[in-house]
C-alpha cells in the first residue's frame, strides 16, 4: 500500500506553481487577508481554490449556497467557475465584512452572478427553503458549533445527487490529537462522525487545505 506524501511548505508552493493560476483579484483578496492577523485563517487554502473549482467545472454545477462569505475568496472562486447563467448565494452575519467581500466581487466583474445574504445563516436558509429555493452544491465554512444545523438543513436544499462540502474538518490535525479535548475540537469530531453515519448522503474527507468532507445526497 502506497503512503500519502507529507506536504511540505516547498511541496504547497510548487503545486500552486504548477496548478490553475488565480485571477488578479484572487490574488488580491490573499494579500488583503494576509494584513489581517490571525483572523486570515477563516480563508480557504489556494488548493482549495483549485479543487472548488475542479470539481464545479466537472459536475456541471449552476447554482450554489455559501454558508460563510468571510472576505470572498471561496464565493468569488465558485463564481468564476460558473457558466455564465450560473448563480451563487452567499450567507454571512458581518455587514464590514460583506461590503470588502462585495468590493471584490464587483472588481472582478462577478456581481451578476453573486447575491450576499446578511444575517444569521440558519433564518437566511429556512427563508431559502419557504421560497422552494433548491441548490446544485453548497459549502459550509462558517462557525463550526452549527456546522450539523447547517449540514441537516442544507439536505433540504439540494436535489438527488447534490453535493454539500465542508471545510475545516481535519481542524490543523487535532481532530486526532486524543489530548485535544477542547469544545471547537470536540465539535469538529462530532460532526465528522455524524456525516460519516449519516445513511442519507455518502461522503469522504479529502485532505485539501484544513479538510473538506465532500457529500453526495443519495
Amino acid at each position: 500500500m502506497g503512503s500519502n506524501l507529507a506536504l511540505t511548505k516547498e511541496i504547497e508552493n510548487y503545486i500552486s506553481n504548477h496548478s490553475l493560476e488565480l485571477t488578479t483579484v484572487q490574488k488580491e483578496i490573499i494579500s488583503y487577508n494576509n494584513s489581517l492577523g490571525d483572523i486570515k485563517r477563516m480563508q480557504i487554502s489556494i488548493s482549495q481554490c483549485h479543487f472548488l473549482h475542479l470539481i464545479i467545472k466537472i459536475a456541471n454545477i449552476k447554482k450554489i449556497l455559501e454558508i460563510g462569505t468571510f472576505t470572498g475568496l471561496s464565493g468569488l472562486t465558485m463564481s468564476l467557475s460558473l457558466p455564465s447563467d450560473g448563480e451563487l448565494i452567499t450567507l454571512d452575519k458581518n455587514k464590514e465584512r460583506n461590503k470588502i467581500a462585495s468590493s471584490f466581487f464587483k472588481k472582478a466583474k462577478q456581481e451578476n452572478k453573486i447575491k450576499g445574504i446578511i444575517g444569521l445563516a440558519l433564518e437566511s436558509i429556512n427563508d431559502l427553503k419557504e421560497k422552494g429555493k433548491k441548490f446544485d452544491l453548497v459549502f459550509i465554512d462558517a462557525d463550526k458549533e452549527n456546522y450539523k444545523n447547517y449540514y441537516n438543513q442544507s439536505l433540504d436544499l439540494i436535489e438527488k445527487n447534490g453535493l454539500i462540502v465542508v471545510d475545516n474538518v481535519l481542524w490543523r490535525g487535532e481532530v486526532v490529537d486524543v489530548k485535544k479535548k477542547d469544545k471547537l475540537t470536540s465539535v469538529i469530531r462530532e460532526f465528522n462522525t455524524y456525516v460519516n453515519r449519516d445513511k442519507r448522503t455518502e461522503n469522504l474527507i479529502i485532505p485539501v487545505g484544513d479538510g473538506l468532507t465532500v457529500c453526495r445526497k443519495l
